[in-house]
């Protein structure tokens, strides 16, 4: 149901307000692409768009509320004008669905993140019958067929690659398996194909992504492969020249992707590994299925392996349940593994989840506790940046910032650098002396010469 492009189509433009995670990053994009099918443009300027589309998360707190905030402010801008198609996309789409479009008119479309191939018929059949539409049936397979067969002209330096969906841990607290449905991972050979795609259009950083990223699993007559194999097959490609992924699960950390870090020179040393909680009660009560002595056998193997290797985590302070010595036990964990970045959060139930019903701890102890272990992480994250001061790393060059002879790009560990530099050196990874950092960011100038060249 695809139409040829024309005069009309053309002034067809799309805005997308992206949401959450590096996946709803990765589907945004698909998306652009997608409808790019039927005449729509992609606009980055707000006012010109005529067709709107909210991609949603549902992990943070009052999810559902920043959308209707957003529906407002949507609204507000637009009442003078031509009324745009509203799109709720994502997660919180699939959770809500239907009850969405009841409470708010506004709203014409609410898709869900399996149901994205439908995105091109949806709206046309509104453009034509100005219906309005929900579409949240779980169609993985359906979904990855059709945008496996549209090019990915993303071009970023760094570039995501999604190769794994949905959850089967069913921890307590997560509305994941609820809203992107049972794990399914995608066909290898074509994850390699879309890789390919990506490094041709200048892609020297690629990050795999997957609600479970290392329960990767493809099986296809007889042969296995799991996430070990696609970091080494993507080890091949030497335009490539880092390799990241995320989210981990602790239970899926096999030998195999841990022997990754002995043979790949391209995997980054740094894994981002939720634990949630340092109290073997607490992550019973979870069901998160792994100990802590689990966690920290995986730290050590690692460490082993690459004394440099550090760990960045979630924790989920003030779960249901949650003693003084619970909390005391996730903050020894803290400070033995020294966590380089991670993010912490005072639970907050999630309708639909097993922990939804369950008595909440007092607001100002939760408050209290997440102070804490939020200082003792920051203190880490801080610690790390100022060891790097007066020293030289390797930073790969992301852009130009705009308005200034300054460029902004990563080390290996994640952490945005900020330097001096006047040459064309976009996509490739310099030396960069740091002069000075803060919490967030390293500053620094390029220390090229005869004896130090770029990647």
């Amino acid at each position: 149901m695809e139409l040829k492009k024309n005069h009309n189509f053309l002034s067809k433009k799309v805005f997308i307000k992206t949401f959450g995670c590096q996946m709803n990053e990765y589907d945004s994009n698909r998306i652009y692409e997608s409808v790019a099918k039927i005449g729509y443009e992609k606009t980055e300027t707000y006012d010109e768009a005529n067709c709107y589309i909210i991609n949603t998360c549902h992990i943070r707190d009052k999810a559902k509320e920043k959308v209707y905030h957003e529906i407002g402010r949507v609204k507000k801008n637009f009442k003078l004008k031509e009324k745009p198609i509203v799109i709720i996309a994502g997660c919180v789409a699939q959770a809500e669905n239907n009850e969405m479009i009841k409470r708010e008119p506004y709203i014409d479309i609410v898709i869900g993140p399996q149901a994205y191939h439908k995105i091109n018929n949806t709206i046309l059949n509104h453009l034509k019958k100005k219906e309005r539409k929900e579409e949240t049936d779980f169609d993985t397979l359906l979904k990855f067929d059709y945008f496996d067969k549209i090019k990915n002209k993303d071009n970023k330096i760094s570039s995501f690659l999604t190769i794994q969906e949905g959850c089967d841990k069913f921890c307590k607290f997560c509305v994941v398996p609820f809203t992107r449905g049972p794990e399914y991972s995608r066909s290898f050979y074509k994850i390699i194909d879309e890789a390919k795609q990506l490094i041709t259009n200048g892609a020297k950083e690629i990050t795999l992504l997957g609600q479970n990223v290392n329960a990767y699993l493809y099986e296809e007559e007889e042969k296995s492969f799991r996430l070990s194999d696609l970091i080494i097959a993507l080890e091949e490609f030497s335009e490539l020249k880092r390799i990241r992924y995320t989210t981990s699960h602790p239970i899926d950390m096999t030998h195999d992707l841990i022997e990754c870090y002995n043979k790949s020179k391209k995997l980054v040393p740094i894994i981002h590994l939720p634990v949630q909680s340092g109290s073997n009660k607490i992550l019973k009560l979870m069901n998160r299925k792994h100990t802590v002595e689990n966690y920290l056998s995986i730290y050590e193997k690692l460490k082993k392996i690459n004394s440099k290797i550090e760990f960045s985590s979630d924790f989920i302070i003030a779960y249901p349940g949650e003693t003084e010595k619970d909390f005391n036990d996730t903050m020894k964990l803290v400070k033995k593994i020294k966590f380089i970045n991670s993010y912490s959060f005072i639970f907050s139930p999630r309708p639909g989840t097993a922990a939804s019903n369950l008595k909440l701890i007092d607001e100002k102890v939760a408050k209290a506790r997440l102070k804490l272990i939020q200082k003792e992480l920051f203190n880490h994250q801080n610690f790390k940046n100022k060891k790097t001061e007066n020293k030289v790393v390797n930073v790969l060059v992301e852009n130009k910032m705009k308005g200034q002879n300054k460029f902004f790009g990563r080390t290996e560990y994640m952490t945005g650098v900020i330097f001096d530099g006047e040459k064309n050196i976009e996509g490739k990874i310099v030396p960069v002396l740091i002069t000075s950092c803060n919490q967030n960011n390293l500053f620094g100038e390029i220390k090229l010469n005869k004896n130090i060249k770029a990647a």
